[in-house]
């Protein structure tokens, strides 16, 4: 026995010193086509699990044998394999220019090349989003930058309120944004009204919608800090989501440290101007035209205000304020081999185009990489946001007290500005905007937390497969406090309300958790399989209360300083889990197919045991990697074809009988609502089929990316009216099905590269169309303010987004246009010369699509359109009498305005400063950038984007807040504004 455990034992040391002799150090490094160290590749031994990271200059070292396989990548460049033969290898990548070889997210845990993607997945970058001319928010960022994306502001104001719409029309009632995810945290970028419906009356007229015009909170987030960005656009990429991928998935991963054992230190300034970006004017009256609006009273006025120098332009004092910019950022950021870090702190201050308008974001993050041994790693994510915005009082209202409203009753020779004493003269049509502009205060206050965390452990690895758990979750928090006050003071307080103070506060929780194994088997060289299984739980817990006061005692804002008090609160809590299993097949690199399914369930559905089936599948042949092919020309040529299913669960209550409060002989008790609960609602459903051709020429200086799809939504979410002998006026019930087709193409090239000047350029096309294939419900109006003004109407066999309305007396009701656009275009160019100076632009071309556009309607109504003394069309009358003599024969056509426009969406030009190499600042960079600086288009308002409704407005079973729909509805908006920046960023 001892022996056999001596030769044992001498057989075992026999065998290492056999194998370390095989081992040896090799060495190299790796450069770029001009001889550039290039730090961060991830070199790799193949059939493998050992590898390393070329240093800040490039080299790198580690133990291979002759004979073993390296494989050097690195984001924007090709992957490229060599065979050791020596102690010395070096390597020289050639760019990637068709970003074949980047990485795109399929799966909750799983990745691929794109040149093996089976979907048509958007990826931008962290210079394309915000490395140009950086915009308000980063909602707004993404303008332009997504084929398949609608993006609309329901607002100009500081502070945001963004759209998105993937791929058309998602959901009528139901949820319409994109879920938004950040570094694996489902953040929630719910809007919530801050209650001012008491003092405009928005809502009590022709549409029952919040109005409110509240922020959207992803625009949180600081897009400094954002790596990339992937936007899964349909079902058939974001099935993997479940039920609430329906309108898309946009997944933001942001800045990691590097492994390379240097600290990086980077500062950046931007200091701007931020000015209206269009003024329409105001009407220039004569004796004449002031007598023919008031008569000899208004004349007289006139003559007075004219003679004593008091014509005034009241809309470029309102809104031709020049808001100062400032934005300060720094980031440190580095590690080693085992530990990775990245901290940022942001401030940023926007003043608004409106005095007392404005915007302060205040944002820390801190993200940790940690591998605690070989075979574990974890990471945390943490981030905080404080931020403060003044939004003013604009959109709609229906006591014409909002600044837009007002100012279109106002005539040039009214005298509106406070005497010596401060006294506010008094608007006999209207509220004074000066006054209310002055006094009065609208504020959200928020405090946010998002935080993440993952936990990665290789649980078995070997030569052919290994087997990894990935447990990931977050928490996203914040508490949201608005406060809207109305000093007595104000002309529309008194005799009335009597000031106002209307307090909001909101606490918001969002938590999501996944477990997930991932199985990667290597049956051959040319066939891989991957497996992943996982389980995934999400709950939401929101607290949102309103407390009203009214007759306030004067000077103070305080709720229990007055002498009348409301309170009103909403909670909304439910828990969604479901489980998946996904398989994945890579083929000799070229052919990849995958299949998977979920089962969804939610507490908000009506049977909330229930799980739904969602399945999604894939395929794609890249016909260049194989054999047989032999045009050298064509590098990649991709064909592919994908199917998924997503969901969007019932509104939260829909499935509960409604209760009020109610206060009966100072008993307080509750009352059934008019809202009926059902108890089998059920989510809507979508499924959408995706092919595509993906082709790259010239060793990717060239690629063509095309796409067509087709998505259905069965079982709509819709209000379905009772009869009145019920008790009950509404139900939700699942009432139709919605189809949306569309094409997508993109081109990308390089047509000149060359030592000292270098253009690249990129083309995106799209289009859909949206049409009701069957509604179980009468045919509805929506998300307007009646047919003599225009209204969105859904009816089976039209599309979701047409806009119908009055013919003319006793001519019926007819279609008058369509919200959707004919299609989209964006260009988006990147010139550099010498290496150091850069210009880079983007211009977005929107064809078609109808806005309603009631500013200048009601401008028309009270005599003061900038152009209502014109003659157009040269018929001897004029404009504004036409279009209210249009008005009077209720030919809602005038009021439905074609909002097409080129804009040239972002512009900059930055250099590089040459340094010499010292231990200090490795680079210095400074520029100048515009955004939304310049426009074609003829619509006839402030800015052709704009919306009344169309944010995530928070909402209720029984409460309605934004739809899917109507966006492009304007009514007095916060103008659009345009920003121009200088900018320094200095890297030590």
């Amino acid at each position: 026995m001892f022996r056999i455990k001596h030769l044992m034992l001498l057989l075992m040391m026999l065998c290492s010193t056999l194998i370390a002799a095989a081992q040896q150090k090799v060495t190299g490094r790796v450069t770029d086509a001009a001889g550039n160290g290039i730090p961060g590749v991830t070199i790799r031994i193949l059939q493998s699990n050992r590898g390393t990271i070329a240093d800040v200059n490039g080299r790198y070292s580690l133990d291979a044998a002759n004979g073993n396989t390296l494989s050097f990548s690195f984001t924007g460049y090709k992957t490229y394999q060599v065979v050791v033969n020596g102690t010395t290898v070096n390597v020289t990548l050639q760019e990637d220019y068709a970003n074949l070889d980047e990485v795109v997210i399929t799966g909750l845990a799983t990745s691929v090349k794109r040149s093996n993607l089976a979907n048509a997945v958007a990826t931008i970058s962290a210079k394309e989003l915000y490395g140009v001319a950086p915009a308000q928010t980063f909602d707004a960022a993404l303008s332009g930058k997504i084929p398949g994306a609608l993006i609309t502001a329901n607002s100009g104001a500081p502070g945001g309120g963004i759209s998105v719409k993937m791929r058309g029309v998602t959901s009528i009632f139901g949820n319409s944004q994109p879920l938004y995810v950040v570094d694996g945290v489902f953040i929630s970028n719910v809007s919530v009204p801050a209650g001012l419906n008491l003092i405009t009356a928005a809502a009590s007229a022709g549409n029952p919608q919040n109005q409110d015009n509240p922020s959207s909170r992803v625009a949180d987030l600081n897009p400094d800090d954002i790596e990339n960005i992937e936007i899964l656009k349909g079902a058939s990429a974001a099935a993997i989501y479940g039920s609430k991928a329906a309108a898309g998935v946009i997944l933001i991963t942001t800045k990691k440290g590097s492994s390379l054992g240097r600290t990086t230190v980077r500062f950046r300034q931007e200091v701007g101007v931020n000015v209206a970006r269009k003024l329409l004017g105001v009407r220039q009256f004569t004796e004449q035209t002031a007598f023919d609006l008031g008569g000899a009273t208004a004349r007289a006025n006139f003559i007075a205000a004219r003679d004593a120098g008091k014509l005034y332009d009241y809309e470029k004092e309102m809104y031709g304020e020049k808001g100062l910019i400032l934005n300060t950022g720094v980031s440190v950021s580095g590690g080693d081999e085992r530990t990775g870090f990245y901290f940022s702190a942001n401030r940023k201050s926007e003043e608004g185009i409106i005095k007392n308008s404005g915007y302060l974001n205040n944002a820390l993050r801190l993200n940790v990489d940690h591998k605690l041994t070989d075979r574990i790693s974890v990471g945390l994510r943490f981030a905080y946001m404080n931020t403060s915005a003044d939004r003013g009082l604009t959109n709609n209202d229906n006591n014409s007290v909002t600044y837009g409203v007002s100012l279109a009753t106002v005539p040039q020779f009214l005298e509106l500005h406070p005497d010596a004493q401060g006294n506010y003269p008094v608007n006999p049509n209207a509220a004074n905007p000066l006054e209310t502009r002055d006094k009065m205060r609208n504020n959200e206050t928020t405090n946010r937390f998002i935080t993440g965390g993952e936990i990665r452990a290789m649980l078995h690895q070997n030569d052919k497969t290994n087997t990894k758990l990935i447990v990931r979750g977050g928490i996203d928090f914040f508490n949201l406090k608005t406060e809207a006050l109305f000093p007595r003071s104000l002309q529309f307080m008194k005799g009335g309300l009597e000031g106002a103070s209307i307090q909001g506060n909101t606490n918001n929780l969002n938590t999501n958790l996944a477990g997930i194994l991932v199985n990667q088997f290597m049956a051959t060289p040319d066939l891989n399989f991957t497996t992943s299984v996982g389980a995934t739980l999400e709950t939401s817990y929101l607290d949102n209360i309103i407390s009203t006061a009214t007759n306030l005692i004067p000077s103070q804002s305080n709720l229990d300083q007055a002498s009348n008090s409301n309170l009103q609160q909403f909670r909304l809590k439910y828990r969604d889990n479901g489980i998946f299993v996904q398989e994945e097949v890579l083929i000799m690199d070229a052919i990849t197919a995958s299949a998977g399914i979920r089962f969804d369930r939610s507490t908000n559905n009506g049977d909330y045991k229930k799980y739904f089936i969602l399945p999604k599948a894939s395929l794609s042949w890249n016909l260049a990697k194989m054999p047989f092919w032999n045009i050298q020309s064509i590098n990649s040529f991709k064909l592919r074809a994908a199917y998924g299913a997503a969901g969007n669960v019932a509104p939260y209550g829909a499935r509960f009988l409604a209760v009020t409060a109610s206060n009966t002989g100072q008993q307080p008790g509750s009352l059934v609502d008019t809202q009926y609960g059902n108890e089998n609602i059920e989510q809507e459903r979508q499924n959408e089929f995706e092919a595509g051709l993906d082709v790259s020429f010239f060793n990717g200086r060239l690629s063509l990316e095309a796409t067509y799809y087709n998505k259905k939504i069965i079982d709509l979410l819709l209000r379905r009216n009772l009869q009145p002998s019920s008790g009950f006026a509404q139900q939700w019930v699942n009432g139709g099905d919605l189809q949306n087709k569309g094409i997508e193409i993109g081109i990308n090239a390089l047509p000149v590269n060359r030592k000292n000047v270098r253009w690249s350029t990129t083309v995106n096309f799209w289009k859909n169309t949206s049409e009701i294939t069957r509604l179980t419900i009468p045919a509805f109006p929506l998300g307007a303010f009646g047919n003599t003004l225009g209204n969105f109407f859904i009816e089976q066999g039209k599309s979701a987004t047409q806009i119908i309305g009055t013919l003319g007396t006793g001519k019926g009701v007819g279609v008058l246009g369509n919200a959707e656009p004919d299609f989209q275009m964006s260009f988006l160019n990147d010139l550099t010369l010498f290496r150091d100076l850069s210009l880079r632009f983007m211009i977005h071309w929107k064809q078609g699509g109808e806005n309603i556009n009631l500013t200048e309607y009601l401008s028309d109504i009270f005599g003061t359109s900038h152009d209502y003394d014109a003659d157009a069309n040269g018929n001897g009358i004029k404009d504004g009498v036409d279009r209210m003599t249009a008005a009077g024969k209720n030919e809602a056509a005038i009021r439905v305005q074609n909002s097409s426009y080129v804009r040239l969406r972002e512009i900059g030009l930055y250099y590089n400063i040459p340094i010499r190499k010292n231990r200090y600042i490795q680079a210095v960079n400074i520029g100048a950038s515009a955004n939304n600086w310049f426009t074609i288009t003829d619509y006839k308002s402030y800015d052709p984007e704009s919306s009344n409704f169309g944010s995530n407005t928070l909402s209720t079973a029984t409460t309605r807040g934004s739809t899917g729909v109507s966006t492009g509805v304007e009514v007095t908006p916060y103008p659009a504004s345009k920003r121009a920046s200088l900018h320094l960023s200095v890297t030590f």
